[in-house]
């Protein structure tokens, strides 16, 4: 049996007027992120983590964003292709831990809904899906507003 792990980061900034898009939820919020996608910032990491498990590279490489295909796609469909890609290499997920940093809005009252949205797209139970939230007590990009960012870990083993 072959167990690997990967683990992703991801940022983007905040800016008023725009979406914010969480693990797959929609966050109510002044702010949203500024990207080429959704700007989903959880999912952008674990797809990255998911990648870098299975040494297919980054989630830039796969989707890059001067492709307009991406342009406002939903992450939700960018992180159900990069299980396939694990799943084609022989691999599946067994978990995935992750980490949201974001002054505000708080995200303790969403977490069950991002864990059932990352469920419901990578297939893992939601008792395999950690998702926790932090500050950076006002400190940084993070701590004024100006942005937002996610780790996140996963665990892949070969079917």
């Amino acid at each position: 049996m072959d167990i690997r792990t990967g683990q992703g980061i991801d940022f983007h900034r905040l800016e008023e007027g725009l979406e914010l898009w969480i693990g797959g939820v929609p966050i109510s919020s002044d702010k949203g992120a500024v990207a080429h996608s959704d700007g989903d910032v959880l999912i952008h990491a674990i797809c990255d983590a998911i990648l870098g498990a299975a040494a297919l590279g980054d989630i830039g490489f796969h989707f890059p964003n001067t492709d307009p295909r991406y342009k406002g796609i939903d992450s939700r469909i960018l992180l159900t292709k990069c299980v396939e890609l694990v799943m084609l290499k022989g691999y599946h997920l067994v978990n995935i831990d992750s980490t949201v940093c974001l002054e505000t809005p708080k995200l303790a009252p969403h977490i069950d809904a991002i864990k059932e949205s990352l469920s419901a797209v990578t297939g893992l139970e939601k008792s395999r899906i950690g998702v926790k939230a932090t500050t950076t007590e006002k400190m940084g990009f993070t701590g004024r507003g100006e942005g937002i960012a996610a780790q996140a870990a996963v665990l892949i083993r070969s079917v």
